[in-house]
């Protein structure tokens, strides 16, 4: 059964990526055509008032230029959120934003209806509808970046749990007693396969073999990125090739894990962890077939995700055109 789709391109709602370095905005169709948009830096330090203000002066630029009549605002924000309340409850890249009032704020100052979510729901939106998920009912959504974020499409809905939290895959325990996670846990996906933690593990992988290439790479040691890593094992350094090795076991334990779980159709892996290409998909698509039940793994398509820079928009578009239409958000 293919994707159910979203409204006709008459309709037109304006989305709002809220992040801890910029906020991005665009006016988008029902068909998920970004029409415009613009970017501004967060300056998340000067607290909540002031990035609001910010957000809606771009909100209003957008506005005041769209020759098109918005029906509704989507919004979509790094988590924790209340979405039933329409509040940001502090995440860790917006200081100050405790239990913060973002919808009937917007909602007050745009004189429009507003829907939030968190934004890596929102991104699973956006590729189920308009990227690299379409024509699929059961689809799981990783971005694999900063952090580790997901979304689950079950039977064409998004899958929220019983409080809204659903879908934390980056917090699966892929070693018992591993490394300490900022969730609090041990031993998860995202505390060693996020960026962040492929370039923490690379240092200290570097400083203990300073004639590796990876260590010999950068000036010091603390400008190792995920990047530097690429870098090293495109010339096949043993060290960088080693770390390497290590992550796509621990990521096709994670992902194996979720197709056991959840049977899906597709998995779509998006955020900077894609620029490995072929060093990421071949191998993770082996090591996650020889993980995985036969009979979940058969069929199931592994694909690099299709939005890229403008997810974080489309998503918050897909939010709201599906609240507009009475869909489950």
């Amino acid at each position: 059964m293919p994707t159910l789709p979203l409204e006709a391109s008459s309709s037109h709602v304006l989305a709002i990526d809220i992040g801890g370095t910029k906020l991005a905005a665009g006016i988008v169709s029902g068909a998920g055509v970004l029409l415009d948009s613009a970017r501004t830096p967060t300056h998340a330090a000067e607290g909540p008032d002031r990035v609001l203000d910010r957000l809606l002066d771009l909100c209003r630029t957008l506005l005041r230029r769209s020759s098109v009549p918005v029906q509704r605002v989507g919004v979509g924000c790094g988590g924790p959120l209340d979405t039933v309340r329409g509040l940001i409850l502090n995440p860790p890249n917006l200081p100050g934003w405790l239990e913060f009032p973002l919808v009937a704020r917007l909602q007050q100052a745009l004189d429009l209806p507003v829907s939030l979510d968190n934004d890596a729901n929102a991104a699973a939106l956006a590729e189920f509808h308009f990227g690299a998920g379409r024509g699929t009912r059961h689809m799981v959504y990783l971005t694999i970046s900063t952090g580790i974020g997901s979304g689950l499409i079950l039977n064409g809905e998004l899958y929220r749990g019983k409080r809204g939290n659903a879908g934390e895959l980056g917090h699966l325990q892929v070693r018992v007693d591993g490394r300490a996670c900022n969730c609090g846990g041990r031993g998860c996906l995202e505390a060693y396969a996020s960026g962040t933690n492929i370039a923490r593990r690379a240092r200290e992988l570097a400083a203990q073999h300073p004639a590796s290439l990876l260590a010999r790479s950068v000036p010091d040691l603390e400008a190792i990125t995920a990047q530097t890593v690429l870098q090293a094992l495109q010339a096949q350094d043993e060290v960088a090739v080693q770390l390497w090795d290590e992550t796509l076991d621990l990521l096709a334990a994670g992902v194996a894990s979720t197709v056991n779980a959840f049977d899906p159709e597709r998995i779509v892996i998006g955020g900077g962890i894609t620029n490995f290409g072929d060093l990421l998909f071949v191998p993770l698509r082996e090591r996650v077939a020889a993980r995985a039940m036969p009979a979940l793994w058969s069929g199931v398509e592994l694909c690099r995700a299709e939005l890229a820079a403008d997810v974080g928009i489309l998503g918050a578009a897909a939010v709201a055109l599906r609240e507009r239409q009475g869909l489950p958000v």
